[in-house]
């Protein structure tokens, strides 16, 4: 059995994006929710350094159903318990933690490791986890480096999400990979854009990252 959900994995793959996302005010995040929404990106991951994370998960999860809203810096059992009870679909770390994912797959909660070595993998892949984060992607090579670090399991069928210096031309890239499932992008919703209310830019960002799906994956 997966760590991570199969049809949940499925409808992430299918968006493409997980719109990656560090909030100070909880009162934003409907509002960066339904511009995200009205780009077409259904993928958000509130990461958890910042208080205001744990209610901004609890308010999208509550209010905007059709956006899958997961919680990102899941360091500790008790951050990975909270994201839960917060109504979080899925959360991710940006490492690997046996003890993190051994508790997520107890409790029945979709959890996706970071990993960025071989022996990460294998780890990974002994507790039962088929769909990976790549962190930090951009700093170690990109897409070319993934391939060769990867090669050796890919017959068994692992997806990977990379995250870590993304933009539009490397999300380009990406997607157009049979190893990745989605991208994570800081770049569709940075803070400086929700601090300022910048809703459209942030529309219009997510709009872009849909548009790529559409165009490399049909």
């Amino acid at each position: 059995m997966s760590v991570f959900n199969e049809e949940l994995a499925a409808k992430v793959s299918e968006c493409g994006n997980i719109a990656v996302v560090v909030l100070d005010d909880p009162s934003k995040a409907l509002s960066l929710a339904d511009a995200l929404l009205e780009g077409g990106v259904k993928v958000m991951e509130l990461t958890l350094r910042t208080p205001a994370a744990l209610e901004a998960i609890a308010e999208v999860a509550a209010k905007r159903p059709e956006m899958i809203v997961g919680a990102g810096t899941v360091l500790t059992l008790d951050q990975l318990a909270a994201a839960k009870a917060a109504g979080a679909a899925f959360a991710v770390a940006p490492g690997f933690n046996p003890r993190i994912v051994s508790a997520a797959k107890d409790m029945g909660f979709s959890f996706a490791p970071g990993v960025m070595t071989p022996s990460e993998i294998e780890g990974a892949v002994e507790l039962g986890c088929k769909l990976l984060k790549f962190f930090p992607a951009g700093a170690i090579g990109g897409l070319k480096a993934i391939k060769t670090l990867v090669a050796p399991y890919n017959h068994l069928g692992l997806k990977y999400i990379p995250l870590g210096g993304l933009n539009p031309e490397t999300t380009e890239e990406y997607l157009a990979s049979p190893l990745i499932a989605a991208c994570g992008g800081s770049w569709i919703a940075p803070s400086k854009l929700i601090n300022a209310d910048d809703w459209a830019t942030i529309k219009a960002n997510a709009a872009l990252a849909t548009e790529l799906v559409k165009k490399i994956r049909g």
